[in-house]
């Protein structure tokens, strides 16, 4: 996606040879000769980045920006003058200008200024969304009593600065936990930074938390802001901290306790305001005793210690996830409002939930795709659920045990009313996974990974159905 940039300027020759430069580089330019013009455009048009002139006749760059700024408070604005001085610089910064350049300007930084403005302008957006999301959500879905502790707990510490540590397995929503807080902090209008510890290379860590200079390393062609120092103001959300090397844990302990930093390559020191929200699915405390996490940083990060419960310890709370993933889906997938029978609501309360909440939400989304959008289909019975957990213990106790005997679906079979559409279902599985053994030649395992299933649910499948390769 193409960048747009409105350039507002009294002369001609700036604005041709700006918008030229730039359109080279990718951008999608407008240009105005008046500040009156350059708002009427801004409303029309809605550009990322505004560059503007400070000397201009009858309306002058400082009060446009006043008025764009009243209008569109988070428009990423650039001051231009070809005769500056540190106090108009300062008004305009306190006006909310993102940044100040002097002619003659040089392209270079000019274009390093308008990625970081348009960095900003992404995850202003992003937030925006973020926060409209949350609301939405009501923070976390949950009625048990462990649920409306946490939820309360939100409430109290979203308004402080204390670092926060949320600790839970994977898939019990610390992300979700970390963006309420935010959500409902002071700082809900400021970014919310995540960065994924575990997903970004040794060697690259300390650039994207610090960011870097110029020619600090081979490629570092350009200067980039790092998460620090774009979380200016909000949340920086380290997600699996427990990840991290002892090297990079050493330098975030120096941030929280100065809140400074100097970039990869550089000597300048940059004071930042951040909130830190730290997650990890990991026993710090084991890790500790290992030498794999440091002892300070722990209590450094544990100011404001949450503890997210596993799915399977909280079963009060699946029925009413499920039933809010169903009408989520549903609308989302344009598919008619799915409906749990009370043999499926036992069954996903019976089971353990490995994946926890993000297990859950798959398996619903799935359903809601996979049952027939048709009258008979809109309730999803305890035997088509089971049959897309892919659990064949799972699903073998449970009939062992009949919680899914009473199902409606299991209760026609008894009598021999579904029979036809039984065997259809298991010729469309089996021609189904035929197709696909063909499509990835017999490979077994690229085959299961396509269908979704264990490969071992996957051979047990082609033994049942009697499938030669």
């Amino acid at each position: 996606m193409s960048r747009t940039v409105l350039i507002v300027d009294d002369e001609e020759s700036i604005r041709q040879s700006l918008s030229g430069a730039l359109r080279d580089e990718g951008f999608k330019v407008f240009e105005s000769g008046s500040g009156r013009e350059g708002l009427e455009l801004i409303r029309s048009e809605r550009p990322d980045v505004v560059l503007l002139d400070i000397w201009m006749p009858e309306m002058d760059g400082v009060e446009t920006l006043r008025q764009l700024k009243i209008e569109w408070p988070d428009q990423a604005v650039i001051m231009m003058s070809g005769h500056g001085s540190i106090e108009t610089a300062v008004r305009a910064t306190k006006l909310g200008a993102f940044d100040f350049v002097e002619k003659p300007l040089s392209l270079e930084r000019l274009l390093v200024i308008l990625q970081n403005a348009s960095q900003i302008q992404d995850l202003a957006r992003e937030n925006q969304a973020l926060r409209k999301q949350i609301q939405k959500n009501k923070l976390l879905v949950g009625d048990s009593s462990v649920m409306k502790q946490i939820q309360e707990m939100i409430r109290r510490v979203a308004r402080t600065t204390g670092s926060v540590l949320i600790t839970g397995e994977n898939g019990t929503g610390k992300e979700l936990v970390a963006q309420s807080i935010h959500a409902l902090s002071p700082r809900y209008n400021k970014s919310f930074v995540e960065v994924n510890c575990a997903a970004i290379p040794e060697e690259l860590i300390e650039s994207e938390l610090f960011g870097h200079e110029r020619g600090a390393f081979t490629g570092a062609t350009t200067l980039r802001r790092g998460k620090f120092d774009l979380a200016h103001g909000g949340t920086l959300f380290l997600d699996e901290i427990g990840d991290m090397s002892l090297k990079t844990q050493a330098k975030i302990l120096r941030i929280l306790q100065e809140q400074k930093f100097e970039r990869v390559g550089g000597s300048q020191t940059i004071s930042v305001d951040v909130r830190v929200v730290a997650a990890t699915n990991k026993d710090l405390k084991v890790e500790i005793q290992q030498g794999q996490f440091r002892e300070d940083l722990f209590y450094r990060l544990n100011v404001i210690p949450f503890i997210v419960p596993p799915l399977r310890d909280r079963p009060e709370d699946i029925p009413v996830l499920a039933r809010y993933f169903l009408k989520e889906f549903s609308a989302a997938h344009a598919r008619t409002p799915r409906e749990l029978s009370s043999e499926a609501l036992r069954v996903l309360t019976a089971y353990p939930w490995p994946g926890n909440v993000r297990e859950l939400k798959n398996l619903v989304e799935r359903l809601v795709i996979l049952t027939p959008d048709s009258e008979e289909g809109h309730l999803i019975s305890g035997a088509h659920l089971l049959s897309n957990l892919h659990d064949d213990s799972f699903s073998l106790r449970m009939e062992e045990e009949g919680l899914a005997s009473q199902d409606p679906l299991t209760r026609e079979e008894a009598s021999g009313g579904a029979k036809n559409l039984r065997n259809a279902r298991q010729e469309f599985e089996k021609e189904l996974i035929l197709k696909t053994l063909k499509e990835h030649d017999w490979n077994i395992s690229r085959a299961a990974q396509a269908l979704g299933i264990e490969r071992s649910h996957l051979h047990r499948k082609i033994k049942s159905f009697g499938i030669e390769g």
